[in-house]
This record gives structure tokens, C-alpha cells and sequence, in this order.
């Protein structure tokens, strides 16, 4: 038997050298790229140089208050500068006990009317959210409107007719006008907030509760509230700074020194007819400002999705 022997092709060059390594250069970066890329850089070096002192300029004040709660009294006034020669701790103990009732006293005051008007501010707002979001009732979109002006109402106006009211009924010098508004869906802005979120949530999830037999109540307790924790927290946080630091309110309603809150506190520190203690007024604002600032630390990143997100994606 004969047999045809074939000829095997040869390799290819080509990828007999493909494993090999090649010894091409890159092409070199021309000289208008550098000039960009140096452009660019030169840029965010300026725009950062330029954060970083707007930054200084705007915590200035708060570095120069803790400072100076560190400083003896006859010299705050004297270095306006940064640099400590010595510490003054006396300033948190004398100020601690400077007035009537220890410090502690009014924080505790200040406490009671923060969590009153944060529980009166998440039922009520919640609510009236959840009625004008998924609600059908006459004139709506009117009092939805109505509603929106009074964020533009300054509180100065409403202030007389509302002192006269709870004057009559016997509450100044309680905490009750200062917690009761809360109550009653008073705060615009939040209800607004958490109509915009409730609008974000998908309809599905209401249509499918509504098949197993649920109604409003349970619908709104069941599936909305849970779905709104980012804007319930913002509510929370804004509330708790807007109302720890709230002075005209406070000076108006409370008179009985006992039932201070910390703005009114600390204005007692400054007295017209004698020598104002500075430092101890000093070591006490950075008392009071520790709790704003931890919950605004420990809730930022709700803070920021509650703004952020309007629902569910």
C-alpha cells in the first residue's frame, strides 16, 4: 500500500513571535496634553487652596470661642489670637454652678422640649404627609398650597396671637406652647419634605395591601413609616437643632428662671449692670453645643439621604 506523505505548512513568523515580548514604544504625550494636564492640576491645586481658607475663616469664630473659654477673663479680649500661655479650667467649673441651678438643670430643660417637639414633629408631619400624598379629599392641592405660604410666614407674626392664646388658657411658663404646636403639623418644611418622599414610594406596594384587606391606618403603620426612615431621621435632626437652639421662643413663654432652657441660660451670663463673665459664658456655649454636634455627627449620613432621595429606587 502506498501512502501520500503531505507536507506540513511552516509555521508563520508572525506567531511563531507572538509570545515574545515587543520593544515598541509608546507614543509620547504631546506637549499640548502636558500643558492641559498641568492647566488641570494648577487649577485644583487653586480651587482647593481656596476650600481650605473659606473652611478657616468659617470655623475661626468656633476656634476662638473654645479658646477663650480656656483663657482668664481679662485677657479674652486682649489676644485675639489662637495661641494658649496657659489653660483655665476654672471657666467650666464656675460656670457650671454660676447661675441659680447648676448647668445641668437647663440641659435637662432644653431635653424635654426637644423630645416633646421631635415625637410632636414625626406623628403629626408624618400624617398630614401620608394625607396629602395618597389621599383623596376636597380642595387638596388649595391646602396643600396654603400650606407651602406658611413656610414664607415669618414666626414674628403669629407670635402675638399665639402668646394672647395660650396666655388665656394658662400656659406661659410651662412647656406646653412650645411643644403643643408641634403637635399639630405646624412645621411646613417637614410635611413637605416627607410628601416629596411618600410621592417616591411605588403605588404598587399600597395596591397590594390594599388587596390583603388593609386599610389606611395599617397601610400608612405597616408599609409607608417603615419606608420613611431617611426622612423621619432628617426630620429628627433638624428639629433637635432648631429647637436646642431656639432663643426667641423660649424668652417669650419662660420667665420662671427654673424653667430655663439653655439659649435663655446663657443669656444670663451677660448682665448689663455688672461685670459679664465671659469665660464662664464661653465654657458653657461649648457645653451646649456638644450635643449639636454629635447628633449631627453620628446622623450626617441620614441627614444626606433624607435630602438627597425622594422614595425607593
Amino acid at each position: 500500500m502506498t501512502t501520500n506523505l503531505q507536507t506540513l505548512p511552516a509555521a508563520d513568523n508572525k506567531s511563531a513571535g507572538a509570545g515574545k515580548p515587543t520593544n515598541r514604544r509608546k507614543p509620547r504625550e504631546s506637549r499640548g496634553t502636558l500643558a492641559f494636564s498641568r492647566a488641570q492640576r494648577a487649577k485644583s491645586l487653586m480651587k482647593h487652596a481656596i476650600l481650605i481658607l473659606a473652611g478657616g475663616l468659617m470655623i475661626y469664630p468656633l476656634l476662638w470661642m473654645v479658646v477663650s473659654s480656656l483663657r482668664p477673663n481679662e485677657l479674652i479680649f486682649r489676644e485675639p489670637g489662637l495661641w494658649l500661655n496657659s489653660l483655665e479650667m476654672s471657666n467650666y467649673t464656675s460656670g457650671w454652678s454660676a447661675l441659680t441651678h447648676p448647668f445641668g438643670h437647663y440641659m435637662i430643660n432644653s431635653a424635654i422640649v426637644v423630645i416633646g417637639s421631635i415625637l410632636g414633629n414625626l406623628i403629626s408631619c408624618s400624617m398630614a404627609a401620608y394625607a396629602f400624598a395618597r389621599l383623596q379629599f376636597t380642595a387638596k392641592k388649595l391646602l396643600f398650597g396654603i400650606m407651602l405660604l406658611t413656610i414664607m410666614l415669618p414666626f414674628h407674626v403669629v407670635i402675638v396671637p399665639q402668646y394672647i392664646l395660650f396666655s388665656q388658657i394658662g400656659w406661659v411658663n410651662t412647656f406646653w406652647p412650645l411643644i403643643v404646636p408641634k403637635l399639630l403639623a405646624t412645621e411646613a418644611f417637614f410635611v413637605f419634605l416627607m410628601v416629596q418622599f411618600i410621592r417616591g414610594i411605588p403605588r404598587e406596594l399600597d395596591e397590594a395591601a390594599r388587596i390583603d384587606g388593609a386599610g389606611h391606618p395599617r397601610i400608612f403603620l405597616r408599609v409607608i413609616l417603615p419606608l420613611m426612615v431617611p426622612a423621619l431621621a432628617t426630620t429628627t435632626i433638624f428639629t433637635f437643632i432648631w429647637t436646642w437652639n431656639d432663643f426667641f421662643g423660649a424668652l417669650i413663654y419662660l420667665t420662671d428662671p427654673d424653667m430655663f432652657t439653655v439659649p435663655v441660660a446663657l443669656r444670663a451670663f451677660v448682665d448689663s449692670q455688672s461685670a459679664t463673665s465671659w469665660g464662664s459664658l464661653f465654657a458653657m456655649s461649648i457645653v451646649s453645643l456638644l450635643p449639636v454636634f454629635l447628633v449631627f455627627l453620628f446622623g450626617q449620613r441620614f441627614l444626606i439621604k433624607g435630602i438627597a432621595t425622594t422614595g425607593i429606587k
